[in-house]
């Protein structure tokens, strides 16, 4: 199992998130993501947020060995061209190290802010479809691409230079079992949930299974990934996720070092590869102008099984 950090761009610097991005390398850690909104996505009115294309292109400078992702990129904000061509880029400035996280996208707000359509949702899955064929196509395809959809269009586009990977990978953001799953089986290498219980993952991935064997693939090629919370104490839990903690608690990292380690023998036990630990300040840490737990990830890193700290191979 991989074991990354997930995190938020609200009231943050690009300084900070240097610092954060340098030390998650350097103990160890796999991976470092960030999120795709224009204000934060807690529902409050914070406006003060950093944009996401920017922000991953950014660590891909500031890191040496982690791998580097969104979770995720949201369908309706950028044309599908403009983005594959940005994260073509990202590709090249990191060495190889650029993971593509896609969703539908969910806060109404956001969208209406920036004079974007919301759709609804069904409509919504569907834009998500055509975004991930023409990105996939110009990132993976070996000629120009002309695809004409109800949603985008491409005409004789080209994605040169191309990725440093060959096959750069795509991940779907979601959980929807009608519509975003059998997407998952059919268009992606990846699959990331946010804030489910490992019982709830183990289902997911079942459906999952299900769906890429009706299209000749086996499930063990999909990446299963899943963004959980991390808690040092109630007090930490409510101050992070407010009337929202006794939901998020079944997919958080509470209580001591053995019930961890215990949450995450079953997210492994339920088929999951990689967990994306969100990192947050909690709300006194937040009112010192704070927007992370820097403490808490040294404190976390002390008893995960890191494969890099085993192998010497921190990347600085």
């Amino acid at each position: 199992m991989r074991f990354g950090i997930h995190l938020g761009l609200p009231y943050t610097t690009p300084a900070e998130v240097r610092d954060l991005a340098q030390q998650i390398e350097d103990l160890g850690f796999d991976w470092i993501s960030i999120f795709d909104h224009m204000y934060s996505s807690n529902g409050t009115s914070d406006r003060h947020c950093l944009e996401a294309v920017a922000m991953q292109t950014f660590l891909a400078t500031v890191t040496k060995r982690l791998r580097i992702g969104c979770l995720v990129y949201v369908a309706g904000y950028r044309p599908p061209g403009t983005l594959a061509k940005s994260v073509a880029t990202m590709d090249h400035i990191s060495g190889g190290r650029i993971t593509l996280g896609l969703g539908a996208g969910w806060n109404r707000r956001e969208f209406s802010s920036f004079g974007l359509p919301f759709l609804p949702p069904a409509e919504r899955s569907d834009q998500l479809e055509e975004y991930v064929a023409v990105v996939r196509s110009l990132l993976v395809g070996s000629g120009p691409v002309t695809f004409a959809g109800s949603h985008f269009c491409v005409e004789a586009a080209v994605c040169e230079p191309r990725p440093v990977q060959s096959r750069l990978p795509i991940w779907i953001g979601g959980t929807g079992e009608r519509r975003t799953l059998p997407m998952v089986a059919r268009l992606a290498d990846g699959w990331n949930a946010p804030f489910l219980s490992p019982e709830a993952c183990a289902k997911k991935r079942m459906i999952l299974a299900e769906a890429c064997e009706r299209v000749g693939r086996d499930v063990s090629e999909v990446t299963c990934s899943v963004n959980i919370g991390l808690a040092w104490s109630e007090e930490s839990l409510v101050g992070q996720f407010g009337r929202r903690a006794d939901d998020i608690r079944k997919a958080t990292l509470f209580g001591s070092p053995q019930e961890m380690s215990g949450l995450i023998e079953r997210y492994r036990e339920a088929g999951v590869d990689q967990l994306n630990i969100s990192l947050r300040a909690t709300a006194s840490q937040r009112a010192g102008g704070r927007v992370h737990d820097a403490e808490g990830l040294t404190r976390l890193a002390d008893f995960l099984p890191l494969e890099s700290l085993r192998t010497g191979s921190t990347g600085r």
